[in-house]
């Protein structure tokens, strides 16, 4: 009975590998079964190249790759190309599959699809696959389940790690300019952030080009930061990567904002500039390459909001309420944090930043 149940499994799993290699049902012209890429087995020959972690080995070898099976779609999500730009904000938000906790509590804040201000504000998780076997089955079942309840995810098949950063933001540019190219604005920012919607859909509102037709990238800027070559740190960038000591200037992953115009622009950009390991700075190439700058804005807090005094409360809503972005928050008190800002009886006083 055991060996029959394995067989009968293992014939399950591959019924299933059948069917997710079929078009999915609402494909937006992407075909799921198209032929998995190879590595790139040259890349072996740069010079130290064993000796660097397996994470960027794994890079070096798949770095060509930019077309994958798309697993969980949303072709309507902007009411169609045609009707795009009905959409002011879209929230672009970057998550593995695993962090289903963060997915249901931004769903309930600041991530929540909503008409504020006479404009819609629509909202989309981005993901790829992670482990493997068994988990890896049980933890695109789950991303299936969420789709099913709240329609809200894109999922792609590849290994979605820090290194895949940005291959996932091309994809994601691949998919917009395909079904939403007419979006006036986005937000693109981690699933651990705080970010103050309401204040961002008021601050676009303001701009003189308010529909998205004109350039706009601003966030938390850096300039005249350079490549960590250290191989043991979670960013290192060898050399065979980038030959140059200094990045372009560029606003930090954990959010930003753009126009609709500004990303199409990054998505042409992006064709002729190879994958970088790190996101942020291959959006700050992709800009540069176009002729483009980011700006800074003093709202994006992405290393974390600065209060005054050790005896004050950094978790006080009143310092939240005039914010664009914080990084970072842990799920409880991004709930909490999102209702007291929203409380119409808080009042704040010296306190306020």
């Amino acid at each position: 009975m055991i060996i029959y149940l394995l067989y009968y499994a293992e014939d399950v799993r591959k019924d299933d590998s059948k069917n997710r290699q079929q078009p999915t049902k609402h494909n937006s012209s992407v075909l799921s079964w198209m032929p998995t890429c190879q590595q790139n087995m040259s890349a072996a020959n740069f010079t130290g190249f064993h000796s660097f972690p397996d994470r960027v080995k794994d890079f070096l070898y798949y770095q060509h790759c930019r077309h994958f099976p798309l697993l969980l779609d949303l072709p309507d999500k902007c009411g169609g190309a045609d009707e795009s730009a009905e959409v002011f904000l879209l929230l672009i938000i970057k998550s593995i599959p695993e962090n289903y906790d963060r997915r249901e509590v931004l769903r309930k804040t600041w991530a929540e699809e909503r008409l504020h201000k006479g404009v819609w504000i629509r909202r989309i998780f981005i993901s790829g696959t992670t482990n493997s076997g068994f988990e890896k089955d049980r933890m695109n079942k789950l991303l299936e389940l969420e789709q099913r309840e709240y329609n809200d995810i894109l999922q792609w098949d590849f290994r979605d790690t820090f290194y895949n950063l940005t291959l996932k933001q091309v994809l994601f540019l691949e998919w917009m300019e395909r079904n939403c190219p007419n979006v006036r604005f986005l937000f693109n920012g981690d699933d651990d952030v705080f970010a103050n919607t309401d204040n961002m859909v008021e601050y676009l509102q303001d701009l003189r080009d308010a529909n998205g037709s004109k350039h706009l990238f601003t966030g938390h800027l850096t300039k005249n930061a350079r490549p960590i070559r250290n191989p043991n740190s979670k960013y290192f960038v060898p050399v065979h990567v980038q030959k140059s000591d200094l990045y372009l200037p560029y606003c930090g992953g954990g959010g930003f904002l753009l126009s609709g115009y500004t990303a199409l622009v990054i998505y042409k950009m992006s064709h002729s500039i190879a994958l970088h390991p790190i996101d942020d700075v291959y959006m700050g190439m992709c800009l540069a390459k176009a002729g483009l700058s980011p700006t800074p804005h003093m709202g994006m807090m992405l290393q974390g909001l600065y209060v005054p005094s050790k005896k004050l409360d950094e978790y006080d809503p009143c310092y939240y309420r005039d914010i664009l972005v914080v990084h970072r928050f842990l799920s409880a008190r991004m709930y909490y944090m999102w209702q007291r800002i929203h409380d119409p009886d808080l009042k704040c006083g010296s306190t306020k930043l």
